[in-house]
């Protein structure tokens, strides 16, 4: 059980191209922002769809696949971590963030 307490599975949407920015030591880091849809009944019976975004990061060799694959539109399926981060912004007020640190990455649009 050690290996599914901290796992996250999504399949969505790639909202824009991933950014990628290499680090100082070289090592590559991908921005993705995800977009997973849930659609249902309201009370009315109407039907609703509810996007949710996810911030998704991936290094090293994700990263590069990432800058190499990835494009606006298609649909992923990504398997990762949740990580809380907090920093100080620019104006000196403190924020907090949740990203998933991917550790896989499946490319579900066919060509």
């Amino acid at each position: 059980m050690n290996a599914i307490k901290n796992k996250v599975q999504l399949i969505g949407y790639l909202g824009q191209d991933p950014d990628i920015k290499t680090i100082g030591d070289g090592k590559k880091l991908a921005n993705i922002n995800v977009a997973t849809n849930e659609t249902y009944k309201n009370a009315k019976g109407e039907k609703v769809t509810d996007t949710q975004w996810h911030h998704v990061v991936a290094w090293g060799k994700l990263a590069d696949i990432a800058e190499k694959y990835l494009v606006k539109g298609i649909e992923v399926a990504i398997e990762g971590k949740l990580v809380n981060r907090n920093y100080t912004d620019k104006q000196g007020i403190k924020r907090y963030s949740t990203e998933i640190q991917a550790n896989e990455l499946l490319i579900l649009t066919k060509k």
